[in-house]
């Protein structure tokens, strides 16, 4: 959430950076400034009528100790007056914070000055470029068709068990889901992140902290009966570890990674370009969170691009890394690195992880904040990545890996399989 001092006095900026997201909502901005504009007001004469209430209750102290009492019983009643005016302005500054506040989570987070303009994915920036993309036969499979042939995922039990887009991983395709899972985890202990286990559902709190709520509940489950999320991605709980947080400037940055199954209703997707693991409403993700200091987080973010394409390259999986354009971000983040791995029986670009740095827009919705050597208390910024999502992995681990002999495992991955094919 955009803090109301900095659209206030960066009016003009707020605008010109809104609309590099494709902002049309222009208006809000006025009427939010508007808000806190009355809001301030009110807050003076509250403040006002509590500096001649407190100096009433002085000059009643006074009168009555020299014996005036008919006079300080008059200024009593004139106190009265003001305690119900107190009490009417009292009401009306709530509503306006209220009023406010509702305007102020509409408004998205404001892009990074180095945010290419544009309005769809095709106008991503492509940042860099890794790695060969692998030549297969002309009979090469795409990997539905290869998990089919090796039995490893079933995507038609899953849809009898619960719906389409929950499959059902089988034997080796357990095992490498198992793999994956393990080697992402011990690769981010190794580069310094703590892990943490949190719950796999969260109440609107925690949705409203990092983003979530109100801008994306079409997109999660809701257990409507204990009004709780299950996690669209273990940024949510993990995050939120820190809300009503001081943390001390020595602490940062702060680490975390976690695995969690993660789940999105992913309504409207339909089509070939969503099938087998392409998209999926439940699959498995190792995430990395940091609480940053404000002045490093922008080189920890390239630090978090740099690790998650240290996976993809241990992983040998050619990649692109782009850098997001304003109409391509999501509603909570200034700056995102997506990065993609070639599929290459089905030719085309995956994205597999999504870098992000929020700066305060999650801190100050969460009211997470470092204190400073000098004493001074502010709003921390947070990061997040996936470090990695499996599915989009593993189809391209199945796709690019195929031979006559069937699926090669890559080396890094053997002593988590403890198989070096899928035959």
């Amino acid at each position: 959430m955009l803090q109301v001092n900095y659209i206030r006095e960066h009016k003009e900026e707020v605008l010109k950076r809104l609309a590099v997201k494709n902002f049309k909502q222009t208006e809000l901005v006025e009427e939010i400034l508007k808000l806190d504009e009355k809001r301030r007001q009110t807050q003076t004469q509250l403040d006002n009528l509590a500096a001649e209430a407190n100096a009433a209750a002085k000059q009643i102290g006074d009168l009555m100790r020299q014996g005036k009492k008919e006079e300080a019983e008059a200024i009593k009643a004139q106190s009265g007056q003001h305690k119900e005016a107190q009490k009417e302005l009292s009401e009306e500054l709530t509503k306006l914070e209220e009023q406010l506040q509702q305007q102020l989570v509409i408004l998205p987070n404001l892009p990074h000055s180095s945010v290419p303009l544009g309005s769809t994915a095709e106008e991503n920036e492509t940042v860099l470029e890794n790695g060969a993309k692998p030549a297969l036969s002309a009979d090469a499979l795409p990997h539905w068709e290869l998990a089919a042939k090796y039995d490893i995922i079933d995507f038609e039990l899953g849809n009898k068990i619960t719906g389409a887009g929950f499959p059902v991983y089988k034997g080796k395709g357990a095992r490498l889901q198992r793999a994956l899972i393990n080697f992402f985890l011990d690769e981010a202990e190794k580069a310094g992140y703590r892990e943490m286990q949190p719950p796999i559902l969260v109440n609107e709190a925690s949705g409203f902290g990092t983003g979530q709520l109100p801008d994306k509940e079409g997109q999660m489950y809701h257990v409507g009966l204990d009004n709780l999320y299950l996690i669209p991605t273990a940024e949510v709980p993990i995050t939120n570890l820190y809300r009503d947080v001081i943390l001390k400037e020595e602490e940062l940055p702060v680490k975390n990674c976690a695995y969690t199954p993660c789940f999105r209703r992913e309504a409207g997707s339909y089509g070939a370009h969503v099938r087998g693991l392409n998209r999926l409403h439940q699959f498995d993700k190792v995430e990395i969170v940091q609480v940053a200091h404000p002045e490093k987080s922008y080189e920890i973010l390239e630090d978090m691009s740099t690790y998650v394409q240290s996976l993809l390259q241990k992983l040998e999986l050619p990649y692109r890394v782009l850098r997001l354009c304003g109409g391509d971000m999501s509603f909570a983040s200034a700056l995102t690195y997506d990065m993609e791995v070639w599929c290459a029986a089905q030719a085309r670009w995956l994205e597999v992880s999504s870098v992000s740095n929020f700066e305060t827009f999650q801190a100050n919705r969460l009211k997470l904040r470092f204190k400073g050597k000098e004493g001074k208390t502010q709003l921390a910024h947070t990061l997040n990545g996936s470090a990695l999502a499996l599915p989009r992995i593993v189809a391209s681990l199945l796709e690019n890996n195929q031979t006559e002999k069937g699926i090669r495992i890559p080396k890094v991955l053997v002593p988590y399989t403890g198989f070096e094919w899928i035959e």
